[in-house]
């Protein structure tokens, strides 16, 4: 598989269920009230969200978020891709990559010349801690959060989804 053969759409509301679906494929369930936000998010335009497609079927996903929740991202000025997925058995064939691209280079023209991306720290996101740094994001060296506030050494928090290591990438050259 070409990375050149994935086409990446622009989410609108009609497509959101796509999303959903691939969401839910992956084993993330979010309930109902969380999509209403999405949907909210979407068209007041804090999020925009970006579909992968290959051979006909909707395969990944990612959020692009223009007012991340993150205290450093907000004092910097710069959008955050979430949410990534790619459904499993899609991996490893350059889907990720290019969604990732993709919301690079909507920023980049966009005026951003910073954008940020965080993975878990538990080993089911070590594909994406190769991948991110991989593609030059780096540790915007602010260490760890939960929820996206600072972990202070000695504080505890559980081991999940929301421990997650913050990155960022200099989108010029």
């Amino acid at each position: 598989m070409n990375e050149l053969s994935v086409i990446i759409k622009q989410v609108d509301e009609a497509d959101l269920e796509n999303v959903r679906t691939i969401s839910e494929a992956n084993k993330s369930y979010k309930d109902n009230q969380y999509w209403d936000l999405c949907r909210m998010r979407l068209e007041s335009g804090e999020i925009s969200i970006y579909l992968a497609e290959l051979g006909g079927q909707f395969v990944g996903y990612a959020f692009l978020n223009w007012h991340p929740k993150y205290r450093v991202y907000q004092q910097l000025g710069i959008p955050e891709i979430q949410d990534l997925n790619v459904l499993s058995n899609f991996r490893r064939r350059g889907i990720a990559r290019k969604i990732i691209r993709t919301c690079e280079d909507i920023s980049r023209q966009k005026g951003y010349e910073d954008i940020g991306i965080s993975f878990g720290l538990t080993k089911d996101y070590g594909h994406a801690q190769r991948l991110y740094i991989s593609l030059g994001y780096v540790p915007d060296g602010y260490g760890v959060t939960y929820d996206r506030m600072p972990v202070s050494h000695g504080q505890i928090r559980p081991v999940d989804d929301d421990l997650c290591l913050m990155l960022i990438k200099k989108l010029t050259a």
